[in-house]
């Protein structure tokens, strides 16, 4: 009789054991509590995948690897585990390449499992050839390559491990002949880092210049969301009477109901919470790495303060002082050193004690100024948008109704969203402008596709996220370019039970890079025009429920009605809104430079 133990409601074969290397590879998945993965059959892995269902694991079938990946990603980031994709050797695996991208700078713990060209036919050029594991080098934590089949268990237990001690993607590489055979295997058992809070100087240094901080502020960052520091945050922030600002789309790390929350940083954010980052004497940057983009000038404010002294604290000590310099590195686990921080600041008087009612006030003001300017701030004033305004208030969308300021739209959906709800964005215009809107009560709540920036990518990973919480709603935003890349998806929806709610803001345009070409190209628009056929209708054509909406009135209702479908009826909901084609500010004013023109054919293109 094999001796087994009891793991996440499944039975794992413990101690030394006669099994092949398939069996070896799914036990080892087994005990690390996988129970979903995404990806598309392949012949590579088909030894596998024949005891998948028995060792308690669904192989989810997308349309597109690339899916696969970004499902992978939203599940690991709702439930804190691992998001696993597979495919077929060669293509199947290519394709996966921007997803496990978007995945390594979400930090999640994604584990892509890379069957191989087998042994004995590696450099012949054979059929669906291809070396793996460059092409995932620069996205991964760690690339584990099956140097032999005995080592399949061992191999694919320290993927898992790294993925979660590193909070990134792995690659489990394996020539797919290493699936057969006869060996003598252990099981091993996942193996988690218990973080501390950072050095002891490190952390005293801190409390020092807290001790004398007049306008202390706190940065909420994904590391506060990955650790699970929400109320260790608050408590530290309630302590200093310190306003919290998100970073850069990381706008559920922190409730937006508190009195202390602020709003997130970076484009498109919160001019509140700009406004009182630019006060601080003393930042202190709780889980996050500072990126560069989250802290660019936005709203025309240089908001940075540049004679603060910044507190830095990440699990990451090479994260510590590379972007923004800092006073005080604290390498430590966000819960934990905001424990220990409230614990050494506990009893003292602060400098900061004395001025606690004034910001409070202050902090109240500013927020009430942004939300009030949000309120007024239908539409974009810029000239080309008020030409597109113009002129598009002359006709009827195709539906017979109008087109929609995408502000307004982004309002009405915000007042809508239901309690507990997931939000992922894509890349875009429209979805970078609903930085402003997006708030939330909870963690693991909002996935954006952060640095890599990459269209496609929020319905496939609502979509990982709704199997991960299927009793949360579950809703994603793109534009129509971006949604065109992922659409097919809707499909694995259908086909697989899996409702979900994706907004599309129809607006027949590649915004962001159309917003350069009126700032830097004098309006010579190239390849940024769409004409699209109906949204709502292909995806009535895929088995879906399509609704449009082109009057404003119909926004929350239109909403509220796909998320009682989700919820109540297992339904995907595809949301056709029908958008002007006015463009907010473009992601970076110093992305590109004015043209200069020195061949006379091109003399008139400046």
């Amino acid at each position: 009789m094999t001796d087994q133990i009891s793991l996440v409601n499944r039975k794992v074969t413990v101690g030394l054991q006669k099994m092949t290397p398939s069996e070896a590879m799914v036990e080892t998945l087994v005990a690390n509590g996988v129970t979903d993965m995404f990806g598309i059959m392949g012949s590579a892995f088909m030894d596998a995948m024949d005891i998948f269902a028995p060792a308690g694991i669904r192989l989810i079938p997308v349309v597109h690897e690339q899916g696969g990946g970004h499902m992978a990603d939203g599940y690991a980031r709702v439930s804190g585990r691992h998001g696993v994709v597979i495919g077929q050797n060669g293509p199947g695996i290519s394709n996966c390449v921007t997803a496990i991208a978007a995945a390594f700078w979400a930090h999640s713990p994604v584990v892509i499992i890379t069957p191989e060209t087998g042994t004995m036919g590696m450099g012949l050029g054979g059929f669906q050839e291809a070396n793996q594991l460059p092409m995932f080098e620069e996205f991964t934590k760690y690339q584990g390559h099956v140097t032999n089949p005995a080592r399949m268990a061992e191999f694919t237990g320290r993927c898992f491990d790294r993925a979660m001690s590193e909070m990134g993607p792995t690659q489990l590489n394996i020539p797919r002949d290493y699936f057969y055979g006869e060996i003598q295997a252990e099981i091993p058992l996942p193996s988690r880092l218990d973080r501390g809070p950072g050095g002891e100087k490190s952390l005293d240094e801190a409390v020092a210049l807290l001790a004398n901080a007049r306008f202390p502020v706190i940065i909420s960052g994904g590391g506060v969301v990955m650790a699970d520091a929400i109320e260790e945050c608050k408590a530290l922030a309630e302590r200093l009477g310190a306003p919290v600002v998100n970073s850069y789309l990381h706008n559920d790390s922190f409730p937006a109901s508190h009195p202390l929350w602020t709003g997130p940083l970076g484009y498109q954010g919160s001019k509140a919470a700009m406004k009182l980052m630019a006060q601080a004497d003393v930042v202190i940057a709780l889980g996050t790495r500072l990126g560069p983009f989250g802290t660019l000038p936005q709203h025309g404010m240089d908001y940075w303060p540049k004679t603060a002294k910044i507190i830095q604290i990440d699990a990451d000590h090479k994260m510590l002082g590379l972007v923004k310099k800092i006073s005080v590195g604290i390498c430590g686990d966000a819960k934990a050193a905001a424990i220990a921080l409230t614990q050494r600041l506990t009893g003292k008087t602060l400098a900061c004690d004395a001025t606690l009612a004034a910001r409070a006030a202050t902090i109240k003001s500013e927020k009430d100024a942004w939300e009030a300017e949000l309120s007024d701030w239908t539409h974009e004033r810029d000239a080309f948008s008020l030409d597109m305004i113009a002129e598009q208030k002359k006709e009827k969308t195709p539906f017979g109704g109008t087109y929609l300021h995408p502000r307004q739209v982004l309002r009405e959906l915000e007042k809508a969203m239901p309690e507990d709800v997931m939000v992922s964005t894509d890349i875009g215009n429209i979805n970078s402008v609903a930085n402003s809107y997006l708030r939330f009560e909870k963690p693991r709540s909002f996935f954006a596709a952060m640095s890599f920036g990459n269209c496609g990518y929020a319905f496939p990973t609502i979509i990982g996220a709704k199997v991960a919480a299927p009793h949360r709603p579950a809703v994603s935003y793109a534009g129509d370019g971006a949604w065109g890349m992922s659409l097919m998806e809707t499909m694995t929806c259908v086909r697989h039970n899996i409702p979900v709610t994706a907004v599309v803001f129809h607006n027949r345009q590649w915004g962001a890079e159309k917003k350069n070409q009126v700032d830097f190209y004098n309006r010579r628009f190239v390849a940024g025009e769409l004409e699209n056929q109906s949204f709502a209708a292909i995806a009535i054509a895929m088995g879906a429920e399509g609704i449009v909406v082109d009057n404003l009135e119909d926004v929350g209702p239109a909403l509220k009605k796909a998320i009682a479908m989700q919820m109540n009826e297992g339904k995907t909901t595809i949301i056709e809104i029908m958008c002007t084609r006015e463009l907010g500010d473009p992601f970076r004013r110093d992305a590109l430079s004015k043209p200069v023109r020195l061949l006379e054919k091109y003399k008139d293109y400046v």
